[in-house]
């Protein structure tokens, strides 16, 4: 049966702001502090959405959560007059816009029984990202009712889980032959790896997977020290085809063989410091239905010479039909490229069919998102605006309208 492999992408919640809450990722630090443009952030994380739906890739709504995140403030005796500056950020923070960490998702096709399975990443590396996990595993099960979902592993660094941001899959055009990568870190000397080993043996293990079709790739520490914090910073990956640059791992690839299309790009090709700045890697490689494989890029690949070299030559040699550039400048400056803001989730038509159908995109919820975007959200939000007390109560109503607009559409 035909597999249909759908995004689940995040709209950027109305109190996007830039508090630097990121250790480890290079864009979320350098503009900390700055000035964001939440209506900005969210209409272009949309816009992207709607062209990939009109290239034919389905697309998924995952809606904001409610922030700021009153029971955190609750459970440790504040409110949100009194909250400190650092956490009132991080109870504000709009980042479960990136759902790449949301959950890594497992096709019925790789499972021992048959279905699809999904775990919802603990995210225990950032307090900011571990306050979304309850709300994320809620949307999950709204979203596929039909699905087996598991509990988040134990919240406890030694099974550390960031989702699909360290997962790949290897299949062929037919969803055949299938393996798929988990992506690993250990000690570095300057940034945390977020990724363990033990988190994600277990996620295969509770996924059912084939250990023989199950590769585990350790990390470069030398990439993570240089703001590689996921696996989508510095490879991509779709049906047979994996693109990563040479100082991505420890164990070469090339000892890995069947149906896995590798190719590496080389340091003096793009500069490893320059694929993190461009995020050349957080492209999103995607099957088009015609059978063609394009990329959607940053627009800051396009204004690098070497990232549009290198996308110039993946065309040349046919691996690629063509590049589209998009601009999500907002997200990128909190550190999140195209690939960052979704989820992919290879369904067959009729796993597909079950999807809750209120949070699948068209053309008429694009339009009703975008006006209740341009209503609801602010242009200007610096961190020191969160103490704004109007600013929680905007949020508050804007996610209470864009429930009404999902629940009539």
């Amino acid at each position: 049966m035909k597999t249909t492999e759908a995004n689940i992408d995040g709209i950027v919640g109305s109190t996007h702001n830039y508090a630097g809450l990121s250790y480890g990722n290079i864009a979320s630090e350098k503009h900390a502090f700055s000035t964001s443009n939440p209506k900005l952030a969210a209409l272009q994380g949309l816009e992207k959405m709607k062209f990939l739906h009109d290239l034919g890739i389905p697309q998924i709504i995952m809606p904001p959560q409610p922030r700021p995140a009153l029971h955190i403030l609750k459970s440790l005796g504040y409110d949100i007059n009194n909250a400190p500056d650092e956490l009132l950020a991080k109870v504000y923070s709009a980042s479960a816009m990136w759902v790449a960490n949301a959950a890594t998702i497992s096709p019925s096709v790789d499972t021992a029984d048959g279905k699809v399975h999904i775990t919802p990443a603990n995210l225990v590396s950032k307090f900011h990202r571990f306050i979304e996990v309850p709300t994320t595993a809620n949307y999950l099960k709204q979203i596929f009712p039909e699905f087996v979902h598991h509990e988040p592993l134990p919240a406890h660094l030694l099974y550390a889980d960031e989702g699909a941001a360290n997962h790949m899959r290897i299949c062929n055009a037919h969803g055949e032959t299938r393996t798929e990568i988990f992506v690993y870190g250990e000690k570095t000397n300057k940034f945390p790896a977020r990724q363990t080993l033990l988190a994600s043996q277990a996620i295969a293990r509770l996924h059912k997977l084939n250990p023989a079709k199950t590769i585990f790739l350790k990390q470069n520490s030398a990439a993570i020290d240089a703001g590689v914090f996921h696996n989508d910073v510095i490879a991509m990956s779709n049906q047979n085809l994996l693109i990563y640059h040479e100082m991505a791992y420890y164990n070469e690839l090339e000892e890995f063989s069947g149906t896995i299309k590798k190719l590496k790009i080389l340091e003096r090709e793009l500069p490893l410091s320059e694929a993190v700045s461009t995020y050349f890697f957080n492209s999103q490689l995607v099957t088009l239905p015609s059978g063609k494989m394009v990329v959607i890029a940053p627009k800051e690949c396009e204004e690098s010479n070497n990232a549009r070299n290198c996308f110039k030559k993946l065309v040349e040699e046919g691996h690629i039909e063509t590049v589209y550039y998009l601009d999500v400048r907002e997200s990128m400056k909190n550190g999140g490229g195209p690939a960052c803001l979704r989820l992919r989730a290879p369904l067959r038509d009729d796993e597909f069919a079950t999807v809750n159908r209120k949070f699948i995109l068209n053309s008429e919820v694009f339009y009703l998102l975008c006006q209740w975007i341009n209503q609801h959200y602010r242009d200007k939000i610096h961190p020191s605006d969160l103490r704004d007390p109007l600013l929680m109560r905007e949020s508050q109503i804007a996610l209470s309208e864009l429930k009404t607009i999902l629940e009539s559409t």
